[in-house]
């Protein structure tokens, strides 16, 4: 796996935008913190485009992210929001140079197109707060990042929870948002699960549509081999006049109790406040216990 060049001061990021618009003068919390960091901030084309939902055109989007991803002097890209459209412009995008010359790409939710794309090519991406999170992210959030990016030492300690599969694990930490994962199955960006810790997080779903996606990822063969399971936020979840039975958490240990990796519950990431980064592609150890859980970036 490669692993980009971390930042250093005086380097310069782009923030755009490859899904929903972002047409509020929203940014100054988001620029002053890269700036807070020694960093140079440039603002995307996409920034302030406005078709319906989407910042500009599926050619406007792709041709701004090319140009920042090609350019030299942009050392890491910062997706602003997600909602839906990133999959639309990854075919229109060339990663030759990016291959050669991998930069940072960083962001979650609907980000998480090209984080699996991304690390298919064997490049780690950073899951992570968004410039439009920054204002209400905690403090734990922001200096996550900002090691993720720094490539300083990352690891998280976090109380025991009853519901946890309890275990230790080694491997490639990858995923995203689950709905995303579950829409890219059988595609060139479908996510690799042999041999890696799987991390899923996701908002505003019905419960069933939560089993429905956790088994297909079953189905398609994503839990054979897989090392270790990551269960972030599952927030907002919705329920039918008739409920389901289940929340997303019982779900997910549903449909994986004939399997016997570790999985760790309610970890700090996802939509909401406290949402730490999370180095995708990188090596991990997972350790759970009757004390605490501990996922160590190596």
């Amino acid at each position: 796996m490669k692993i980009p060049p971390h930042l250093q001061k005086g380097d310069t990021i782009a923030i755009l935008a490859t899904a929903r618009k972002n047409i509020d003068d929203n940014l100054k919390p988001a620029i002053d913190l890269m700036r807070s960091w020694g960093l140079e901030v440039v603002i995307g084309k996409t920034i302030g485009l406005d078709n319906n939902q989407l910042a500009g055109t599926d050619a406007e989007r792709a041709a701004d992210f090319q140009h920042q991803l090609d350019n030299p002097n942009i050392k890491a890209i910062w997706c602003v929001k997600g909602g839906y459209g990133t999959v639309r412009i990854i075919d229109l995008i060339d990663f030759t140079k990016f291959k050669q010359h991998p930069k940072w790409i960083f962001g979650f939710s609907d980000v998480t197109i090209l984080h699996s794309y991304i690390n298919q090519m064997k490049i780690a991406t950073i899951h992570g707060a968004m410039p439009i999170t920054v204002a209400k992210a905690t403090p734990e959030t922001i200096e996550s990042l900002r090691k993720a990016l720094f490539g300083e030492s990352l690891k998280y300690e976090i109380p025991f929870d009853a519901a946890n599969k309890l275990g230790n694990a080694k491997g490639e930490i990858v995923g995203g948002n689950l709905s995303i994962l579950y829409s890219l199955m059988g595609s060139n960006a479908q996510i690799d699960c042999k041999g890696k810790i799987l991390f899923i997080e996701d908002i505003d779903e019905y419960l069933y549509h939560i089993d429905r996606m956790m088994m297909s990822l079953k189905r398609c063969g994503c839990f054979e081999g897989l090392n270790g399971l990551i269960v972030g936020g599952m927030t907002k979840m919705r329920d039918n006049e008739i409920p389901w039975g289940k929340n997303a958490n019982q779900i997910i240990e549903d449909v994986t109790k004939g399997y016997s990796f570790p999985i760790l519950y309610n970890f700090p990431a996802g939509h909401f406040r406290d949402n730490r980064a999370l180095i995708f592609g990188k090596q991990v150890s997972l350790e759970l216990n009757e004390k605490n859980s501990k996922l160590t970036f190596e």
